[in-house]
This record gives C-alpha cells, structure tokens and sequence, in this order.
C-alpha cells in the first residue's frame, strides 16, 4: 500500500495535480487541510481531505479516521489540536481513536516521528514550507511490519527516507 500525503497548499491547485501526476498507480492520496479550494475541486478528487484553519469550506470534515490494510489512519489538518505548540492533543486524539498512523499539516514543518507507538506524519508545504526551503510531500509504503516514508520536493527529488517499526 502507497500513500501520497500533502498539506498546506495554500490554493495553488497546479502543484496538487503536478504531484499526483508523479503517482498515477498511488493507492491513496490524503490532503492534511489548508489546501484554500472548495471541497470538491478537482484536483482533491478521489483524496481524503480535511478542513485546516484557511478553509472556509464547510464540506471539509475537521478530521478522517479510516482503515486500509489493517492499519488505523487519522488525519486531521492540527490547528485545533495546537500542534504549534506540542504534540500532546494530536496523541491523545491518536489514541482516542487507535491509529497507527497520523497524518497533519498545520505548521508547514516536515516532520516524521513516533510516539507511544504511533506514527506521526507532517509532509510540510507544497507552497510556504518553514525549516527548509524545499517544498514538499510524502509517500508512504506500508508493508507488514514498517512504514517506509519518502519525503520528496515539488520538482519530484527525494530529500530523505525514513523507516519505523509497525506496532499492532
């Protein structure tokens, strides 16, 4: 199972459709919020989405939580779980509804990491990234027993490859 995750894209619905047609095969393509275009653009078509803090609208859900290949994902945009400011509500709401993988967006920072077990996911921002200067995405491969991450620019150049355990 691969998935492409973005965030942040802030209207720029071009480079949302440059980075989809670098994985036409993907198996799912998740949007962490602030993408600034109504909910049923086109280029979110077929995406999970959620509403960040510049969307105005309303058919954007505040969070997702599914399940594919027995791996629980939440997805939610953060500004309402402060993650500015810690990741402390963003793991409780984690728990709360038993993911294994999170994905967020919120402060433009690309970010991979684990807490009590679960895998926290920040792609960055495909128009105003903060901490670097590569605009950027994320695939994630899950497998088994791991989650492969390739974090990539907008010009499709890999700027680092994380690997972590897969908790059941």
């Amino acid at each position: 199972m691969k998935i492409l995750v973005m965030s942040d894209t802030h209207g720029d619905s071009h480079v949302i459709d440059k980075v989809r047609s670098f994985y036409p095969e993907i198996d799912m393509l998740i949007h962490c919020g602030d993408s600034e275009l109504p909910f049923s653009h086109l280029a979110l078509a077929g995406m999970k989405k959620v509403r960040g803090n510049c969307d105005h609208d309303q058919a954007f859900p505040e969070e997702e939580i599914f399940t594919v290949d027995n791996v629980t994902i939440f997805a939610a945009h953060g500004h309402l779980l402060n993650v500015k400011s810690s990741m402390l509500s963003l793991s409780y709401r984690a728990k709360e509804v038993g993911a294994q993988l999170v994905c967020y967006g919120h402060s433009h920072i690309l970010d991979a990491e684990v807490i009590d077990n679960i895998l926290f996911l920040n792609p960055g921002s495909l128009l105003k990234p903060r901490g670097r200067k590569e605009k950027s995405f994320a695939v994630v491969e899950i497998d088994d027993t791991s989650f492969k991450i390739d974090f990539w620019t907008d010009q499709h150049e890999c700027i680092g490859t994380q690997t972590f355990p897969r908790y059941q």
